[in-house]
């Protein structure tokens, strides 16, 4: 399933993410880690690769077109755990 998001936001959810959960969703989908990174916005194509991800210019940094939500869905259920974590104590 695809989704549009803006830039700015998609940074945001990555800047949330705890320590290593770029590595543990790139483990998870046997992904390059640069490849997840690149997918919320990096660009080492060295080393990842380009995944569904389609920018736009625009205001808030521009709209980021995703082909596939996998990465983003993983990356706000690590999130959302982090909450509840936090909330619990």
């Amino acid at each position: 399933m695809s989704t549009t998001i803006t830039f700015n936001q998609l940074r945001k959810i990555k800047d949330s993410l705890p320590e290593g959960s770029i590595r543990s969703i790139a483990d998870s989908l046997n992904l390059d880690v640069e490849t997840v990174r690149n997918y919320f916005g990096g660009a080492n194509y060295d080393r990842g690769r380009s995944i569904g991800i389609h920018l736009e210019q625009g205001p808030d940094g521009g709209v980021v077109e995703l082909d596939d939500t996998t990465i983003l869905d993983m990356a706000r259920e690590i999130i959302e755990g982090k909450r509840e974590v936090h909330m619990s104590n």
